[in-house]
């Protein structure tokens, strides 16, 4: 392979600077043939932009993990190897890359890390790490090679034996006193890519306190090559053992068992996306006694999600096999989770016996509806104790959630996106138990739990974000796919209890609360190129804010980048590149880019209230439904040519 050709493409603005530094530091220090050959590849034939992609910075371990590409947008022969097709037999090359020279430095951060820790904290076991992976390409093999590092630090490690859902792992964790954990996926992100999503002790995605720790370890690894200790751990293999203590617990989501009957005629439709759903989905539905079917095709675990062009269930395509099935059989109820089961998309027959989606939003507001009335109806909850209860969702969940609580007299407490903000404040709340049931917690019942928490804590009623995540307990610190599908099924039985569809359940809440509508437009950013326009863009509206947007007054922004704001529990929230924009007729959009995607995601809010102490008439619902919309359509328009403009 010729340098001068790399100084030559830099020089003609054809290679950045920073991806030829990082491709020669990576060339020397790699002892393998497959980097070398394919770099050479790339480089003789001056595909300077896939060489961009693939060096123009590390990839970056984040608040969570890692995230990243496992196969390039050009394959070389090198990475081709003996296969033909997708995948490739080796995952990428690159530092930009999730592949095994990537895993080795994160995995030899995480124990660097986690040993510290463990001596700061008291840990006198030898620290427990527990993988899990999903069906993506390399998932397997990236987490046998991972926990045998663990291993052979001195850790112990427990694997599943199969893939399994990202909530188990979370579950796991907490089930067996583990120290952290590692889930091999990378949600519903494209089939190139994979992941890396870093647990810690609580069951809890890691913030960014223990994140910046890891990554102080893995900034001291020159290397691949590390020293085995003399006396390493081992790495243990986990069976249904697991899987049963975690099918018993979802069962504890049921508030009303007893409405179940009232569900034998439904039939429902439910499909894993060729994820990992298909472990305990079916078995879930089964247990509850539904009548269903799945998609076969569906049901088969394939990294290649080759039935759709996403496997997302927030995307009505990603639901549309499911959808033919449900029309086919007349099944009343479809049910979708994604790759690593975490995030569970729904659609539904409404009275005029047309399958219509839920957004997420939806989904989550008519679980934080029932299960906060449920509580009261049974006396659980009261005026003496709901101080002592709480909703949590994100900035960008809908605020009909809250107006919700607030009629409850319940509090809410809004935190960042992602989970490990909601699983960081269920830590919080037990860790503000007495010291006598904290360390019993664990083992606690999930009545027992609920019932120390209204005595001297904070009992967590949900916590969802509108990215189709929910969570309805506190044995898991993850937004629950599969538990998603027990609070689900339980509405599902509520509604035929009264004999009215799901959408007539949702117009109830809109008469009563008001109606809220929310939109979410997602913006692609690819490559280094893609990385800087984003960089640009959110430096653009955090510089200089909009004062006006499709002709209304800009009342209040909030800048989340600052780290000064607190929430309402009057805890520091962390920074973000987040703005919050509200307009004085009402609407409010949010800008921030995804922590895990190349993309800019722009939230829209609006909603029209019924009288205080009356509710919405069909008529007014209607007419308030139709102006909210059609107020989005404009304010889309804005946005975009705001935004081509900030570009330009």
């Amino acid at each position: 392979m010729s340098l001068e050709k790399i100084d030559a493409a830099v020089a003609a603005g054809d290679l950045l600077e920073a991806s030829a530094t990082n491709l020669k530091s990576y060339l020397s220090s790699s002892t393998s043939m497959l980097d070398g050959s394919s770099v050479s590849e790339l480089v003789e034939s001056g595909e300077w932009g896939e060489l961009n992609d693939r060096f123009f910075k590390h990839v970056s371990f984040g608040t969570s993990g890692l995230r990243g590409r496992t196969i390039g947008r050009l394959v070389t022969k090198a990475e081709q190897g003996a296969t033909t097709g997708t995948p490739p037999e080796f995952p990428c090359v690159g530092t930009n890359a999730m592949n095994y020279t990537a895993l080795s430095r994160a995995t030899q951060g995480l124990v660097k890390y986690l040993k510290q820790w463990a001596q700061e904290n008291g840990v006198t076991e030898r620290p427990k790490v527990v993988f899990a992976h999903d069906t993506r390409h390399y998932s397997r093999p990236f987490a046998e090679f991972c926990a045998q590092i663990v291993a052979d630090l001195g850790c112990d490690a427990f694997l599943f034996d199969s893939y399994r859902p990202t909530p188990e792992l979370s579950f796991a964790i907490r089930h067996l006193n583990a120290h952290a954990g590692v889930m091999h996926t990378a949600s519903h992100n494209p089939p190139h890519d994979n992941g890396y999503k870093v647990y810690w002790n609580e069951g809890d995605p890691i913030i960014s306190e223990i994140a910046s720790g890891i990554i102080a370890g893995i900034d001291t690894i020159t290397g691949t090559d590390f020293q085995k200790t003399s006396d390493p751990g081992t790495v243990t293999i986990l069976d249904s053992a697991i899987d049963e203590a975690y099918l018993t617990r979802l069962e504890d989501l049921l508030l009303q068992p007893e409405l179940l009957e009232k569900a034998k005629g439904l039939k429902l439709v439910f499909t894993a996306i060729h994820g990992t759903g298909s472990v305990h989905g079916p078995t879930v539905l089964e247990r509850l006694g539904f009548d269903y079917l799945t998609v076969p095709e569906q049901d088969v675990p394939d990294g290649n999600f080759p039935t759709v062009k996403s496997p997302n269930p927030e995307n009505a395509e990603a639901l549309q096999m499911a959808l033919d099935l449900a029309e086919k059989e007349g099944a009343d109820i479809v049910m979708g989770t994604d790759p690593d089961c975490d995030r569970l998309g729904v659609a539904v027959r409404d009275g005029a016996g047309k399958m219509t989606l839920l957004s997420g939003n939806q989904i989550g507001s008519l679980m934080a509806w029932y299960r906060t009335k449920v509580f009261f109806e049974k006396g659980i909850i009261n005026d003496a104790n709901k101080d002592r209860s709480v909703i949590v969702k994100t900035f960008v969940t809908t605020p009909l959630q809250e107006v919700i609580a607030d009629a409850y007299g319940v509090p809410t407490v809004e935190t960042l996106t992602g989970f490990k903000y909601i699983g960081g404040k269920q830590g919080k709340y037990e860790r503000s138990l007495p010291d006598d049931i904290r360390a019993k917690y664990r083992s606690m019942t999930t009545t027992e739990q609920r019932e120390a928490h209204l005595q001297d804590g904070k009992f967590f009623i949900f916590g969802g974000e509108e990215s189709y995540g929910y969570l309805g307990a506190d044995f898991i610190r993850d937004k629950d796919g599969n538990g998603a599908v027990v609070m689900f099924a339980e509405l599902a039985a509520y509604a035929a209890s009264r004999d009215i569809t799901l959408v007539d359940l949702m117009d109830e809440v809109y008469r009563e609360y008001g109606f809220f509508h929310e939109l979410t437009k997602n913006v692609q950013f690819d490559g280094a190129a893609g990385a800087e326009e984003m960089k640009k863009l959110v430096a653009s509206f955090q510089q200089n804010p909009p004062t006006e947007v499709d002709g209304s007054k800009v009342t209040q922004v909030r800048d989340f980048s600052t780290g000064t704001l607190k929430d309402s529990e009057g805890d520091l929230i962390p920074a973000e590149n987040m703005l919050i924009y509200d307009l004085e007729d009402g609407r409010t959009f949010a800008v921030r880019p995804s922590g895990t995607e190349p993309k800019m995601k722009f939230y829209f809010f609006g909603n029209r209230r019924p009288a205080k102490g009356t509710q919405f008439t069909d008529d007014q619902l209607a007419s308030a439904k139709a102006e909210v919309s059609k107020s989005f359509e404009s304010l889309g328009a804005w946005i975009d040519a705001d935004r081509e403009k900030r570009l330009s």
